[in-house]
């Protein structure tokens, strides 16, 4: 199969295209990258530097399923300008559903956010509940699913709304909540927590390109808005996961952050779909990592510091 991944030299973008790559898919991977290109040259992979805001310059023709994950990620980093967080993440979205429609594109699935959800008190966050999101970047995200279903009709279209990411990835980030809490540890021996009583959905990121390779498999058969998240934990409880595993102090500062939520993936897993990973696991990737020389803790694994650097 002909599979374009968006965004396929991020953090998650890299690991896919690798498990696509050994499936013996033939990829074409679109990115800016801003944060570099980690994937080694491989007779089945075609890899342009494109932003996708440029649409013209990412080619759909022969192209089966679309993984759109290219987008400015995370809170932080789409407070830097919230005008390129809308063109990126919403409008570019929307010209990419149609310009896959003409070309004939079968399937398109969308990476969405968890955090959609805003703040939730109840203890099962199904994806029939309503969305309030509280910044500009759950917003893109929600709008965007919305564009995406009203295009349902004319191409298969799967959003995923996943959790918190954790674990190792050639293209590291340490911006997100049980990597960086964990390189923490390991490279100061304190570990810093903001409020530490917000519940945050996890999943470990070979379970998130499971999920992908779930839905290239099921095909037409599903289709909507689905849940990936499968351990809700304070971010207490994953600082003292890590200092289980490493050695470290923990102190606990207050948080403007109002952010808590628990994702039920019972959709996503009736329909077959089995995790298989942890976030226990993650954090002993990170360390395994960390002790093996391969990871350090640079700016290059933050996404807003460069942007910053950069200017974008």
């Amino acid at each position: 199969m002909r599979i374009l991944v968006t965004g396929g030299c991020g953090y998650v973008g890299t690991v896919l295209v690798n498990r696509l790559l050994e499936l013996e898919h033939e990829v074409l991977v679109a990115d800016a990258m801003w944060f570099g290109n980690f994937l080694k040259p491989h007779k089945g992979l075609k890899v342009i530097k494109a932003d996708i805001r440029d649409i013209e310059n990412i080619p759909f023709n022969g192209i089966q399923t679309v993984f759109h994950l290219a987008n400015v990620a995370n809170d932080p980093c789409s407070e830097l300008d919230s005008k390129l967080s809308w063109e990126v993440n919403a409008l570019a979205t929307m010209r990419m559903a149609e310009a896959a429609i003409v070309a004939g594109v079968r399937q398109f699935v969308y990476a969405s956010s968890g955090s959609v959800y805003g703040v939730k008190q109840e203890e099962r966050v199904t994806e029939d509940l309503s969305l309030v999101p509280i910044s500009d970047y759950n917003k893109t995200k929600m709008v965007s699913e919305r564009i995406l279903l009203s295009y349902s009709d004319r191409i298969l279209v799967q959003c995923v709304r996943p959790a918190t990411v954790c674990g190792w990835s050639p293209r590291m980030r340490l911006d997100l909540s049980v990597n960086m809490l964990t390189i923490q540890a390991l490279s100061k021996g304190l570990i810093t927590v903001f409020g530490g009583e917000q519940t945050r959905p996890n999943i470990h990121i070979k379970d998130m390109v499971g999920v992908y390779e779930h839905f290239l498999g099921k095909g037409s058969s599903l289709s909507g808005i689905f849940n990936a998240g499968f351990e809700n934990l304070s971010i207490m409880d994953i600082a003292n996961a890590v200092v289980s595993l490493v050695p470290a102090e923990i102190t606990v500062t207050q948080s403007n952050d109002p952010r808590s939520y628990r994702l039920c993936s019972d959709k996503l897993l009736n329909t077959g779909f089995v995790p298989r990973h942890s976030v226990a696991e993650g954090i002993r990737d990170v360390v395994q990592a960390y002790r093996d020389g391969i990871l350090a803790d640079g700016e290059e694994h933050y996404n807003v510091k460069v942007m910053k650097r950069l200017g974008v």
